[in-house]
Formats: structure tokens, sequence, C-alpha cells
């Protein structure tokens, strides 16, 4: 059966990487709530972001364990209040948590990618309470099982949707290499979708068998970060489910109001 977050949607998706913010764009940074409104905006349905905990226990929607790089602050995110963080970021889009970013935009639904161990509990119990719209996901599968399994303690009746992190996805590929569909169906048992590169470390990850193979569990392929129109329209005509990009007004144009 196919989760409620991949029901009533067209294919192939578009997922907003860390909303739509403009390259270079001091004012409007990644993951930031304006970055959320305006691919709300533009039209995506999907909004792809990531997670980490402040100091007084709050999740908020960020990518770097540190400030430095979006904030000019050389801080540690799980080192400062989310007063802090929100005073930091009032010039650059505005802070927007797990929690505020769910309550503010009812028609998205999000694609969580749980970047921190602190995080992962607390992110899975918010994720709980809209389990319909939430895809959760990290690298790490450790992780992304203790944001499920808090999920599931705070409501049994209906888990958020997720994607496997990196250690299963090199299972799941090295299973589509066998062509047994069993072995691929039982390696990818609770998972609803793939995400992953074209490419890993020069090896082609999304091949043809591949995606029959995944396709062949029931289980979607999304592909990340495709910025290109080029490579937009390959991977879509191979087949794919869904584009990652930051460029999710680009990727909506090529697939037309029609859709």
């Amino acid at each position: 059966m196919t989760h409620p977050y991949l029901s009533g949607t067209p294919l192939p998706r578009v997922l907003a990487h860390r909303g739509l913010a403009p390259l270079g764009s001091p004012e409007m940074v990644e993951n930031s709530f304006a970055a959320i409104a305006a691919a709300h905006a533009a039209g995506a349905v999907y909004v792809e972001s990531d997670c980490h905990l402040t100091r007084d226990g709050t999740v908020v929607l960020f990518h770097d364990d540190d400030l430095s790089r979006v904030a000019g602050d050389p801080r540690l995110v799980r080192d400062v209040t989310l007063r802090e963080l929100e005073d930091l970021m009032a010039d650059r889009g505005g802070l927007a948590s797990f929690e505020q970013a769910l309550q503010s935009f009812p028609d998205v639904r999000f694609n969580i990618d749980v970047k921190a161990d602190a995080a992962a509990e607390p992110a899975g119990r918010l994720a709980a309470s809209a389990a319909e719209r939430v895809l959760l996901t990290s690298f790490s599968e450790r992780r992304r099982r203790t944001a499920l399994a808090a999920a599931a303690r705070a409501r049994p009746s209906l888990l958020p949707a997720t994607s496997a992190g990196a250690t299963l996805v090199a299972r799941v590929a090295a299973a589509a290499v066998t062509g047994s569909r069993r072995l691929v169906c039982r390696t990818l048992a609770g998972v609803d979708a793939l995400q992953v590169p074209e490419y890993q470390n020069r090896i082609r990850v999304v091949t043809p068998r591949f995606l029959d193979a995944v396709h062949g569990a029931g289980v979607e392929v999304h592909v990340w970060t495709v910025n290109d129109e080029a490579d937009m329209r390959r991977l879509i005509g191979m087949g794919v489910d869904g584009i990652v990009t930051d460029r999710a007004d680009l990727a909506l144009r090529i697939l037309g109001p029609d859709r």
C-alpha cells in the first residue's frame, strides 16, 4: 500500500532542496522560513530539509552542524538557544523550527533528514503529529530507526514515510546486481523511497537495473541533487520518481502545469 505521503500527487515528484533560496542571497538562505515559503509559492508540494536540536531542545531546520557557513558564527547548533538562533536568522529569511514549519505550511509535505543524534527522538515525535505528510530519513540508519521508533511510540497507528540510510542503500544496490527480486524486496521492507545520488564515488547508482529492482519492490527512487535542466530531463526519461533540486522552479516549469 502506498503511504499517504506519496499519495494523490503526480509523478515525477519535485522535492525542493532546502526550500527555494536564490543562490548566494544573504537575505534568504537555505532552510529558512522564507525559502520554504518561496518553494511553496512556486508550486512545490514537497520540501526537503534537515534538522538539528538547539541547546534548549527545539528541533530546527538547519543543515550544517555549525553556523559558520550560513550565519558567520563558529558555534555549533547544539550550543545555541532557540532565541539566539532566531536572532541570527532574523535577516537571513527567518528561522524555521520543525514544529513551526508543519503548522505554517499545512499543504507542504516535508522530507526531513535527521542530522544529529540528539534530534532523532524529538523529530520523530513531531513527525508523528503529521505522519501523513512527513518522510523521515538520515544518512545514519541508526538515527533513522531511532526517529521512526519515537514516531511509532507517539502514534502507533501510522508511521511517517521513510527513505533508507546510506548502508541500506548500499545493500539494496548489491541486491539489485544479483537480480534476486526476493532479496531486494526483503532488503527494502518498511522503506517507501530510496533517495540517492546518480553517482557515488564515480560509481553509477541510478541504472535501469537499479530502477527496475527498486520499482519491483514497490519503492520509489528520488535522485539528488539535480540542478541542470538536461540532467532533469534525462533522469525523468529514465523513469525516476522524484528529483531533489535547488531549482524547484525550473523542475516544475519543465514538467508543465498539466503534469
